[in-house]
This record gives C-alpha cells, sequence and structure tokens, in this order.
C-alpha cells in the first residue's frame, strides 16, 4: 500500500473499490506515545493544526475480552466503560500532539443527522447536537468522534476556513459532506475548488454489510449508488430479493428459513463521490484506505467490537502567535 507508517495494512478481504487511496498522501507520525495520522495537503498549510487519532497509548484501559488482559487505548469519547477523568487527559494529551494544546476543544454531540452547525464564537459549555462543525475563528479544534463512521476534514485555502464532519450511512444518505460545503459557501463565500479534504479512517466497504433498506434507501438518492455496492445490489434495491416474503413456500421448518441477502457498501467511496459532484477537485481529496474494522490494533470498531473506544478527527485554526512558533520550529 506504500504508506509511511511501520505497520503493513492488509485488507482482510480483496473487494473492487471505487476509488484507490494513495497512501502516500500520508504520515503516521509518533509522538508523545501516541500516534497521529495526518493528511500530507493539510500538514502543508501553516495555519491549520489537524489530526486523525489512532487507537495505542493512552490513559483508558480497555477489556478486550473476559478472562484476557486489557490495553491501555486513547479514548477520545464518553464512554459507559471509562472515566471521564480518563477520557479529559486523553483529550488534552491528544491536543498536545497537534500542537493545539492552546486551542479550545469543541466536540458534538452527534445524532447521525444531517445538522451543521457553525463556530462565530465560543459556544456555552453545553456540546452542540450535529454531526458537522465549520468556522474560520483561530482557537477553535473542531473535532468529531467515530468507531467505523467517516471522518471528513476540510480546509478552504482561499477563505481560511475549516470543517470537520462526522458522516455514517445516514449522513451520507443525506449529503452531509455537500451541506456543510453549502454553508461555509454561504458565510464564508467558500469555494469547492478552494477546498482541500482529508477523508480519515474508517469502516471499509471489504467489511461493511447492510440489508435491503440501507441498499433501497441510497438507490433512491443517487443516480450512481450501484458503484457503491458489492453484491446482488440491483436486486435487493428493486425490493424483491427477500427469500423470505412466503416462508410456507420454501418448506424449511421454523427457523430454517435462508437468510436475506446482504451487499457491501463503501461509505468512503460514496462521500469521495457526493464531494467531487459538489466540485471539490479530485487531486484535492486525501482518502487514508484505512479500514477501521479490519485494523483493530490501530483503530477502534464498533461494528466488529460492539464494546470500544472513540477516535477523534480534529481540525483548528491557528492564531498568528502559533503560526509564527511553528514556523521557526521547521527551520
Amino acid at each position: 500500500m506504500g504508506a509511511r507508517t511501520s505497520t503493513e495494512t492488509k485488507p482482510r478481504r480483496n473487494r473492487p473499490t471505487a476509488h484507490k487511496a494513495n497512501r502516500d498522501d500520508w504520515n503516521m507520525r509518533k509522538t508523545g506515545g501516541l500516534q497521529i495520522l495526518t493528511a500530507c495537503q493539510l500538514v502543508d498549510l501553516d495555519w491549520l493544526a489537524h489530526g486523525f487519532s489512532t487507537r495505542p497509548g493512552g490513559a483508558s484501559e480497555l477489556q478486550l475480552s473476559p478472562g484476557r488482559r486489557s490495553e491501555h487505548v486513547l479514548n477520545l469519547g464518553f464512554t459507559d466503560w471509562d472515566g471521564r477523568r480518563n477520557v479529559l487527559r486523553n483529550r488534552e494529551e491528544f491536543a498536545s500532539c497537534l500542537g493545539a494544546h492552546e486551542m479550545r476543544l469543541l466536540a458534538l454531540r452527534q445524532v447521525h443527522s444531517d445538522i451543521v452547525q457553525g463556530i462565530h464564537s465560543a459556544p456555552s459549555e453545553s456540546p452542540l447536537q450535529g454531526d458537522a462543525l465549520f468556522t474560520r475563528e483561530p482557537g477553535m479544534l473542531l473535532t468529531v468522534q467515530t468507531a467505523d463512521c467517516i471522518p471528513i476534514l476540510f480546509a478552504d485555502t482561499r477563505a481560511r476556513a475549516i470543517a470537520a464532519i462526522h458522516s455514517g450511512w445516514r449522513g451520507t444518505l443525506r449529503r452531509i459532506a455537500e451541506k456543510t460545503l453549502g454553508r461555509m459557501r454561504m458565510e464564508f463565500g467558500t469555494r469547492p475548488e478552494d477546498v482541500v479534504v482529508a477523508i480519515g479512517p474508517g469502516i471499509g466497504g471489504c467489511c461493511y454489510e447492510v440489508g435491503h433498506e440501507v441498499a433501497k434507501e441510497f438507490a433512491s438518492q443517487f443516480r450512481q449508488a450501484r458503484e457503491w455496492f458489492e453484491g446482488p445490489f440491483t436486486a435487493i434495491a428493486a425490493g424483491d430479493s427477500d427469500p423470505n416474503w412466503l416462508p410456507w413456500l420454501t418448506m424449511a421448518p421454523p427457523g430454517h428459513a435462508p437468510e436475506p441477502p446482504r451487499v457491501h457498501l463503501n461509505l468512503i467511496a460514496a462521500n469521495r463521490a457526493i464531494l467531487v459532484d459538489a466540485g471539490v477537485r479530485p487531486q484535492r481529496i486525501a482518502v487514508s484506505g484505512f479500514c477501521t474494522s479490519c485494523r483493530t490494533d490501530l483503530f477502534f470498531s464498533y461494528r466488529r467490537e460492539s464494546e470500544t473506544g472513540r477516535m477523534m478527527a480534529a481540525i483548528g485554526i491557528r492564531g498568528k502567535s502559533q503560526t509564527k512558533r511553528k514556523a521557526k520550529s521547521e527551520r
């Protein structure tokens, strides 16, 4: 795969995808005992701090399974199994590794929606509800939490505006990434051709199995939806693929009816296509290529593990003094 990381990535199954990630566009760096994934196109913007967290390190202790040892992980979400103090400590460490310890970390109460929140001043202590944040205010570290859903970061290189987006299948279906671009255009004059995009680690088409309800929803909303699915998509989307619609005709005893057919959905390819259709230049979209379900050594996966932690994707605009310090440190 050609990534700048010490661990080679091998997907669990070899399935075709709509877009092959260029892993040379990404860097996995170790700092402060943590591993942070960054997109090179965003690293090149000295007015930005950004990064995608990974699993190893941190103050949280996660029990792998009954009877097995626990592991220390960088859990950045408030979960039932972890203590608030651990999560806050992890968030401080993560922000410090990004060089964003002076910024105010903003997190949403995510609800798998298409709600986009604009940040124009420091909000109250209560977290905003939604699944995308955007701003051009310095000193705000915008974050979204994931454990399979797709994290997306925007940087408008002309207007110097940024966004962080959480896109699961519902958010993708509702085009939350495109709607975020639209809000930025309305408020800041953002043009899609000026935007650099980093699509971080999420569950890949190799592992994300869905049923006919999801396939039908996507078929109703996207003319190119077939390109994002592997399996009997056409039959499922047409609604004639349930083998149990007349169970007495199968002559199978109760509990032995055939399983309904399933398909695999590539959310990463879907979000990339939505952004290209919205006017973002393909060469300005960096895709990490990591599948969270394949790589639970590096990432959390709710689909594979059920009880697990949360990663964060973060982006913030540096103040003038921070930008000068960063430039001096790189000389």
